[in-house]
């Protein structure tokens, strides 16, 4: 299988090298976990020579013997080497029951640096404090960006590429497969397994059915404004009653497994969190053609899904923005950072490029504006507000400034 370098994930994990926390690495199913943690060991073998490895994979059935945490414990614990640096590093470490036990006991040794990898179900981030009493330190990963993409297929047409990758999305094992179908396939079965397995596990899911049209149902709806009773009330017509609290909790489920993310509404007159309805955002928009088809193509509303996920991995909060009944796509906050932002597909249309610059130049603060949208062209300024190209800000890592401050998005 052909592999690229992921270096903002591996810088990210060689910065925190030696510190004491204990090194998750999260995201979607088939994301890149397991990858990434061969990359770090990759890269400590090469440049600290002498130091101790310990490396365990439990789905390898070399390891199977290890599921067990006190066992798992003393085989880690008989590899350790005094005269030299330790580390642990364990891949899908809840196939071993009880493993925060071991995990938690070896940190408190403080003779190891610790990393591990697990089923996003599993491995919460609203779980992590619980389960280790250890300092944690969370290192999510999407599925691949824009840029990896090119990077992968070396393609220096943004244009072209970009035409692909809507079609066919960051999930990088789906690149093996020749043809579109069977690409799709495989983002099905990923999915599935996801939904089926992982959430069914974790949370005894009995009603898989009501699971499967919800998770449809929000793939659907992606970029749209959406509240638990309007998805309650639209899959019970025909079939029986739906509880909307029955519908948040799946959701919440959907949301903590990385399928789907949540992105809370804020009132920017008034400064403050709105309660009532948010976005969702899937995790690769691939998944929706795998699912649903390419029946009822929204490109702009998929475009918003891409530049939600790639704000994501800026290291931006991201906010949908309401001021005077109008809505603002984003509003991204990074430390005393704000951007508002505008997502469009297609702004050639005169009436189009108004209504999407309208909501932006009535925000009164100096912040930065930014509209997003498939122009095709070099990116120029409208009254304060730079217009850019999607695939063009896209390809970018994030380094050109807007207006000359020193935001970097």
């Amino acid at each position: 299988m052909k592999l690229i370098d992921r270096e903002s994930y591996l810088n990210r994990l060689i910065s925190l090298k030696g510190t004491p926390d204990i090194k998750v690495i999260t995201g979607v199913r088939r994301s890149g976990k397991s990858k990434l943690l061969e990359e770090y060991i990759g890269w400590i073998e090469e440049n600290e020579l002498g130091s101790n490895i310990i490396y365990i994979d439990l789905t390898n059935l070399k390891f199977e013997g290890l599921k067990e945490y006190h066992v798992l414990n003393d085989y880690i614990e008989d590899r350790y080497d005094k005269k030299k640096e330790n580390y642990v590093f364990i891949d899908e470490v809840q196939m071993c029951e009880q493993f925060e036990l071991t995990i938690n006991s070896l940190y408190s040794t403080e003779k190891y640096d610790i990393c591990v990898t697990g089923s996003n179900a599993f491995l919460l981030s609203s779980d992590l404090a619980t389960l280790f009493t250890g300092r944690t330190y969370e290192i999510e990963i999407f599925p691949f960006s824009f840029s990896e993409y090119l990077r992968y297929y070396k393609m220096t047409d943004i244009q072209t590429a970009f035409d692909r990758y809507m079609k066919e999305g960051g999930m990088s094992g789906s690149y093996l497969y020749k043809n579109q179908e069977d690409k799709y396939k495989y983002l099905a079965d990923i999915f599935d397994t996801l939904i089926l397995r992982d959430i069914r596990q974790k949370y005894k899911i009995r009603n898989i059915v009501l699971m499967d049209k919800i998770a449809e149902f929000m793939m659907d709806n992606i970029s749209n404004l959406t509240s638990l009773r309007k998805i309650a009330d639209t899959l019970t017509k025909n079939v029986n009653r739906i509880n909307h609290k029955t519908v948040g909790s799946y959701l919440d489920y959907l949301c903590n497994a990385f399928a789907f993310y949540k992105v809370r509404r804020y009132d920017i007159r008034g400064k403050k969190y709105l309660a009532s309805s948010e976005k969702y955002y899937l995790s690769d928009h691939a998944f929706r053609y795998a699912k649903l088809g390419t029946r009822n193509l929204d490109y702009g509303r998929v475009i918003e899904n891409i530049v939600a996920l790639e704000l994501m991995r800026r290291g931006y909060e991201i906010y949908v923005g309401v001021l005077y009944k109008k809505e603002i796509d984003f509003v991204v906050v990074k430390q005393n950072e704000k951007i508002y932002i505008q997502v469009s597909d297609d702004i050639s249309n005169e009436k189009t490029f108004a209504r999407e610059v309208d909501s932006l130049l009535k925000i009164k603060d100096a912040y930065p504006k930014l509209l997003i949208a498939r122009t095709r062209h070099e990116q120029y300024q409208y009254e304060g507000i730079r217009v850019i190209d999607v695939a063009e800000w896209l390809s970018n890592t994030g380094t050109r400034y807007i207006n000359g401050s020193n935001s970097k998005i």
